[in-house]
């Protein structure tokens, strides 16, 4: 049998995935895979690299969550296929490389200062990636509005100084008297009826049928106006009590729209309500504008870089995206809230990878820039395809195939440059400053172009959104829907910094242990403590501190033209300025101790450095995600619509993969760009089966 080639562009999580599951011992070899990837690493916008000292370099701050089960259960499948060893690798086995993180930071503006509230998520039974029950069957929207409600009445539990309860057995035939009875007598005026309350809803809520919509919608809004006379006040002065109150005050106006528009019976589910703005809805159905603008909601829209054109007096997400988001992040989580990865992401996830997708066979090519997918022309009656796809070689390989990785302790890693030694005139190119991952440097040994049937028989198009617009150019122009597609579903450039320390974060005046925080002051509202990593770096005398800040970066005012060959440079410099500001006016507000009063930040805390701040600053790290592929995908509002699934067949023999796809979480994350790869070898293979696929809920 003459296998069936598939071309792959592109190396993020989406396009991995996808040569992952075509590579399955259970096909017998009928695809043979080639991923065509543009410098020398894996990994898309989740590349990691190793600098001086092997310290880690990332695009910016990667956790995992704990309901990423798609994600999971690959990479467990991956490391049981790699089998190292691990009396000579530390990082063997899955639970190696990743470590459950329960800590969850969110900071606040109070007055002149900012505080910090740190939540501490119980575990949950079983590990992400286990299977799920046979007939688990998919979570439905009156289910998640039944975990929110056992939420509130956990959280009125909380305000009255009770533990938290299992829910009570409620009999559904007497559901609609009691609460009735509530309503009649007004009897809603303490936390403990308010506690009673809760429990009715969730049984209303189980019931599933026979409930009416308008008895539920008045019960609700019952419940928030006779919480909020009797806690916001007795609040005021109670930070801790106030940031319940706010959760709960959220969770009662999700419960409220969620039933006013219907969602639990709209076979559109989420998506319904996926014009509005998140924030506008939440008021839309009575959330207090003191909640809506706490640290809470300001850590959510933070944490996915929700802010249009980078602009942070512009937030803007999906409802609908974002409360599938909330419910699946607080709702389905499985032994622990985040699990930090124990090494660089190009570690623990693109380095395994590799290793077993070469091992099946898969062929990479490296140092290979996609310049144009080029569509056969059409003829009536037939389907559309791609013909040709044109490539820029950068740079030739003197032994014909690159071999990518690096020991760094044990562990096979990616460099954060290419090995030079390994390219014909490598020398040459390192002293001309060759950046073979920016969009604007535009050098290239000579062309390639791949022909259908010479070359390849499947595309799977996995680059990021950002480059779709310039590499796909003659589909966008011919074809409406893909034009729609790049014009509405946006993306914005990111930006972060690392920094190595010589003193440990307490000895800087955090009290709280290692934590992922957002909510933060701008430029860089999301730090995380990953003190953890210093373990798995080659320093001979190790910092004892290591920071990841990160955040979104404004759009420049000028659009991006390939050849403005300054713009990465000038981006670069922005992001440099701004962290050096932020050391010295805002890191306070987190270290107390990071600072000399008046003169800002104690500049000699830095590792490896030397001089004024400025000189000390550069022996850091830093980075401006500009180039078109490394862009965050944001969740507009209204943009859901305007997605392609890799499901579409208006391409013969291409597919799309990528977390901007219609994959049934669409937002910028791991487990979406692995969800897309999966429907993606779907749609090549016919597995793996849609039910599955854990969260994808589609027709």
């Amino acid at each position: 049998m003459t296998p069936i080639r598939v071309a792959i562009v592109g190396g993020g999580c989406a396009a991995v995935s996808t040569a992952f599951e075509l590579t399955r011992p259970e096909h017998g070899g009928r695809y043979a895979v080639t991923l065509y990837q543009l410098g020398w690493r894996l990994g898309g916008k989740g590349a990691s690299g190793r600098g001086a000292h092997g310290r880690i370099e990332e695009h910016g701050l990667h956790v995992w969550m704990g309901w990423y089960e798609n994600a999971f259960r690959l990479m467990r499948e991956c490391y049981a296929e790699l089998g190292r060893d691990p009396a000579t690798c530390p990082i063997a086995g899955w639970q190696d490389a990743f470590a459950p993180m329960p800590a969850l930071g969110i900071a606040e503006h109070e007055g002149p200062a900012w505080t910090s509230w740190i939540a501490r998520l119980p575990p949950t039974e079983g590990l992400p990636g286990d299977p799920r029950p046979a007939a688990g069957g998919a979570t439905t929207v009156r289910d998640y509005m039944l975990h929110g409600a056992a939420l509130l009445r956990g959280l009125f539990e909380t305000l009255q100084g009770t533990a938290p309860s299992a829910p009570g057995a409620q009999r559904s035939d007497g559901v609609a008297e009691a609460m009735a009875r509530l309503l009649r007598y007004g009897e809603l005026a303490t936390l403990g009826s308010l506690v009673q309350a809760t429990a009715l809803l969730e049984a209303a809520l189980a019931a599933v049928a026979g409930q009416d919509d308008n008895v539920l919608l008045r019960f609700v809004d019952a419940m928030a106006a006779n919480a909020r006379e009797l806690l916001e006040a007795r609040l005021a002065g109670d930070p801790g009590a106030r940031r319940v109150w706010y959760v709960a005050d959220l969770t009662l106006a999700t419960l409220r729209g969620a039933i006013r528009f219907g969602l639990a019976t709209d076979p559109r589910g989420f998506d319904a309500i996926d014009e509005y703005d998140c924030r506008e809805w939440l008021l839309l159905n009575g959330a207090s504008a003191a909640a809506v603008n706490s640290g809470w909601m300001r850590a959510l829209y933070d944490l996915v870089f929700a802010y249009e054109a980078g602009d942070p007096a512009r937030p803007r997400m999906s409802a609908g995206q974002a409360l599938r988001g909330m419910v699946r992040t607080f709702f389905t989580y499985r032994g622990a809230f985040f699990w930090r990865m124990q090494a660089g992401m190009g570690d623990v996830v693109f380095a395994p990878f590799y290793e077993v997708l070469r091992r099946r066979g898969v062929r990479f090519e490296f140092f290979h820039r996609l310049e144009q997918v080029h569509l056969a022309a059409p003829h009536a009656g037939e389907p559309r395809y791609v013909e040709a796809l044109d490539f820029d070689v950068q740079a030739d390989v003197v032994a014909g195939e690159y071999r990518p990785l690096v020991d760094v302790g044990g562990l096979p890693c990616w460099p954060s440059v290419p090995d030079w030694g390994q390219l014909v005139d490598g020398e040459r190119l390192r002293s001309e400053g060759c950046d073979f991952e920016s969009y604007w440097d535009r050098r290239r040994v000579r062309s390639r172009t791949l022909r259908v049937c010479d070359d390849f028989d499947l595309v799977v198009l996995g680059v990021g959104l950002g480059a779709v617009p310039h590499v796909a150019a003659e589909v966008v122009a011919q074809d409406p829907r893909w034009r729609a597609m790049v014009d509405h579903v946006g993306t914005v450039p990111t930006q972060a910094f690392q920094v190595w320390l010589e003193a440990d974060v307490r000895e800087l005046g955090w009290p709280h242990g290692a934590v992922t925080l957002s909510g933060f002051v701008e430029p860089f509202d999301t730090w995380a403590d990953m003190r953890h990593l210093l373990a798995r770096e080659g320093w001979r005398r190790a910092p004892q501190a290591l920071a990841y800040f990160c955040s979104v970066l404004r759009e420049p005012e000028a659009p991006l033209e390939r050849a403005n060959a300054t713009y990465p440079a000038v981006a670069r410099g922005v992001v440099r300025g701004n962290a050096i500001r932020f050391l010295e006016r805002d890191v306070r507000h987190l270290w107390p101790d990071a600072v000399r009063a008046p003169a800002g930040f104690r500049w000699e805390l830095l590792a490896d450095g030397a001089g004024s701040s400025e000189e000390r600053f550069a022996s850091q790290y830093w980075t401006a995600n500009v180039n078109p592929s490394d862009r965050y995908v944001l969740s507009l509002p209204g943009s859901s619509a305007y997605r392609i699934s890799p499901l579409d067949r208006t391409y013969d023999n291409m597919t799309v993969a990528g977390d901007w796809t219609a994959c049934g979480f669409n937002a910028g994350c791991v487990e979406a760009a692995v969800m897309s790869g999966l429907l993606a070898a779907h749609a090549i293979a016919g597995a793996p089966a849609l039910n599955t696929i854990v969260g994808y809920d589609h027709p």
